[in-house]
């Protein structure tokens, strides 16, 4: 990856992207946001923030460690360009603050596998279910709810996969407080 650099950059910097060529078009919560750049120009973004269910946080690895439990929740690249995703997200978790729990989902309605997590040696925890959630006003997260439970809005299955950055000892700490099962990766959508 010749020419590539990752550094962090301002949130707001990321902003674009997430809006404008991110399929999900809304603002996800921002603690850390990362930019892969060829020579000057921004050609990717891949952002971290609490996760948008309060319940991952204790429901990943327990209480005492849900400060530890951040998603990556939005990763968008310009190019897309072989192996260009798996460089990016690696260097990324290699500047988070450490140690932390990342949590990140692959959406099968985006005919998303979870590749990049998969070459990024992240542990695969299973499938959440289809659902329908109430509506929100201008597409945010069902979190934002109007209250209206007859609204309802489609939310497909995703994929959900775990990274530990974190020195050995803590790695294993979370492995072992970790209250999914790891299981083998997927292959195709179906699952």
């Amino acid at each position: 990856m010749i020419n590539l650099t990752v550094k962090q950059i301002p949130s707001k910097d990321a902003h674009y992207f997430i809006l404008n060529c991110h399929y999900a078009k809304r603002l996800p919560s921002i603690s850390f946001a990362y930019g892969l750049f060829e020579q000057e120009d921004l050609i990717g973004v891949c952002t971290f923030g609490s996760p948008a269910s309060a319940s991952l946080c204790t429901g990943l690895l327990g209480v005492e460690h849900r400060s530890l439990v951040i998603e990556l929740n939005r990763l968008f690249l310009v190019h897309n360009r072989k192996n260009e995703a798996s460089f990016f997200v690696s260097k990324c978790l290699a500047l988070l603050p450490k140690p932390r729990a990342v949590v990140s989902y692959s959406d099968h309605a985006q005919a998303h596998q979870g590749i990049v997590y998969q070459a990024c040696n992240f542990l695969f925890t299973g499938t959440t279910k289809p659902r329908t959630d109430m509506a929100a006003k201008d597409g945010k997260h069902s979190r934002h709810s109007l209250g209206d439970r007859t609204q309802r809005v489609y939310r497909s299955a995703k994929n959900r996969y775990v990274y530990f950055c974190a020195n050995k000892m803590d790695k294993k700490t979370m492995l072992k407080n970790l209250r999914y099962t790891v299981l083998p990766y997927p292959k195709d959508l179906s699952i």
